[in-house]
């Protein structure tokens, strides 16, 4: 089968979000697809060098295709400016490989535009990684922004309590199906103990997006932000966060955009690390979206456990061993000693539960059975 992926890279060029887009393309071809990556968002890309949106998308252009190319998708990306113009495949071989493909996966925002290209492929389907803001800003009912789901044969979320009692976010007319972000496992794997001794984790403070909701991350952090005052030397946070604050609160905080800056910077700070601290945020816990981390599941991947804060995930998997989940500071201790007094046992099961619930080759099929019915 063939099928176009839009997804964000070069809008958010960091490792993470690669990874996110990188392991849907890699999976696809695994299961033998035939698959194309394109980015047509009308929106600049973020360029690091000059820490500053720029209209001249030559980093994200350069960046999409470094982060491809290993993969051996160097020559099977486009990537449409701001202005409507080509970069990587030209626009007649984005539409020539249209022509006749049979899915439009549409992740995260990945394109926001039903060029002809796009719009003739018989299914199309939204991959929501950003729950309750997307059905929040679809509630509000700004008719070019309802128009454009409207046009989607399916959507899936990552937040596994959406469009059930389970959580109050609003879908109004959508039916939201739930998925996991798929992980390749075999680029994940590492062998030997961990080379830090800390629990870590890769994080945004607060983002400039759906300024309107408060529901970012600083607000949730705040409530375990004395951790370390029980569990001294524990937690180092990559962060774009206020550093002094967390410094002095004992969290040991580096650099975001240096753990992040490429796929493989990425993958090298989850590895070394010995297990993950991850708060969620706000509107991820408030509304019980049930919404799960693709970077946890990369941590999981890697063979090191996690201890992350409960959205209403914990109703969907195992949370004993290699997976723990909190809501109060006094559970967060727990999970941490727990995790630390059979470190062995938890990291063993960490791997057992990314291999059960978030394998390439779990995911995908049941996704593409229910894109395609």
């Amino acid at each position: 089968m063939k099928i176009v992926v839009a997804g964000i890279i070069a809008r958010y060029p960091f490792g993470g979000v690669t990874w996110c887009s990188l392991m849907y393309l890699i999976g696809l071809r695994d299961l033998g697809h035939d698959v194309i990556y394109i980015e047509d968002t009308g929106e600049c890309v973020y360029d690091p060098e000059q820490n500053a949106i720029s209209e001249d998308p030559g980093y994200g252009t350069r960046y999409i295709h470094a982060a491809l190319e290993p993969h051996g998708f160097g020559d099977r990306w486009s990537f449409v400016n701001y202005d409507g113009q080509h970069h990587g495949m030209t626009k007649e071989a984005v539409a020539a490989f249209c022509a006749d493909a049979e899915l439009f996966i549409n992740l995260s925002g990945g394109s926001w535009f039903w060029r002809d290209a796009y719009a003739r492929i018989p299914r199309k389907i939204f991959i929501d990684t950003d729950p309750v803001f997307t059905q929040l800003a679809i509630a509000k009912g700004e008719t070019w922004y309802v128009e454009f789901f409207r046009r989607f044969d399916r959507l899936f979320t990552f937040g596994a309590n959406i469009g059930t009692p389970a959580s109050d976010v609003p879908t109004g007319e959508f039916s939201w199906h739930h998925t996991w972000q798929p992980v390749t496992m075999r680029h994940w794997e590492v062998s030997g103990p961990p080379a830090l001794d800390r629990f870590t984790t890769v994080m945004t403070w607060k983002t400039q997006s759906f300024t309107d909701v408060d529901g970012n991350k600083d607000r949730e952090f705040v409530k375990f932000i004395d951790l370390p005052q029980q569990l001294p030397g524990r937690f180092q946070l990559a962060v774009n966060g206020p550093d002094g604050l967390l410094r002095d609160r004992g969290w040991d905080p580096v650099d975001a955009m240096a753990a992040s800056r490429t796929p493989e910077a990425y993958r090298q700070f989850l590895q070394r690390s010995k297990a993950e601290f991850g708060v969620a945020k706000h509107a991820y816990v408030s509304r019980r979206s049930g919404w799960f981390s693709d970077r946890t599941e990369c941590y999981l991947a890697a063979g090191r456990p996690a201890v992350v804060q409960d959205t209403g995930w914990s109703a969907h998997l195992p949370h004993d061993a290699g997976l723990l989940p909190f809501s109060t500071p006094e559970e967060a201790v727990e999970a941490v000693r727990r995790v630390e007094q059979e470190y062995p046992r938890h990291a063993a099961m960490a791997r057992e539960v990314a291999r059960a619930h978030f394998d390439a080759s779990v995911v995908l099929p049941s996704l593409l059975t229910r894109a395609l019915a």
